[in-house]
């Protein structure tokens, strides 16, 4: 009788150790592993610069020739809101892929069309601009308006130990001066 509730126990403490090897949920501790003859490579938690969004940026106005500043005289608004990253990292670069929500909406003397939006993507690390370029990011505009999703996937930065600096930040907005070829300092 001891025997079979032994080797009952043995079964069931088997079949929970092989369960727990495969769980697919993060263990600490466990060494990861490779195929037979390849060094395994720690997979290494980096910090994703968020992004931000300044008031007086986050809103672009296009005016028809001559009617700068005057409602009347308004082609299309847009604006940008929610926005996100997501980071990839290898020993050299942190590349970071920005998505952002927007919209446009036509103005009194807007016409339905394609308008094109300047976006200026903006990596900063403290007061220092590491990354900048201007995006002339085009958007099917029907009459009245529409919203629209801004994705920029090829923000590069150089890679530290651990992810960018906790000072680092993706700055997005419009800009309405000459374009820019991408910037990258290191």
């Amino acid at each position: 009788m001891f025997a079979k509730i032994s080797r009952g126990f043995l079964a069931v403490s088997v079949v929970a150790v092989l369960a727990s090897c495969n769980s697919s949920a993060p263990t600490e501790g466990l060494t990861p592993t490779a195929p037979a003859g390849q060094a395994a490579t720690p997979v290494v938690q980096a910090f994703c610069p968020p992004v931000v969004m300044l008031e007086q940026t986050a809103i672009h106005r296009a005016y028809a020739r001559g009617g700068e500043n005057q409602p009347e005289k308004l082609l299309y608004q847009a604006s940008l809101a929610d926005a996100t990253r997501q980071c990839t990292a290898n020993e050299t670069t942190l590349t970071i892929n920005v998505v952002a929500q927007g919209r446009v909406v036509q103005g009194p003397v807007g016409v339905p069309g394609k308008v094109t939006l300047p976006v200026l993507v903006e990596v900063v690390d403290g007061d220092s601009v590491i990354y900048s370029q201007k995006v002339a990011f085009p958007v099917d505009m029907p009459a009245g308006g529409t919203q629209f999703i801004f994705n920029k996937a090829d923000v590069q930065i150089p890679n530290a130990q651990g992810g960018a600096s906790r000072f680092t930040r993706v700055r997005l907005g419009f800009d309405t001066g000459p374009a820019k070829k991408p910037v990258r300092r290191n």
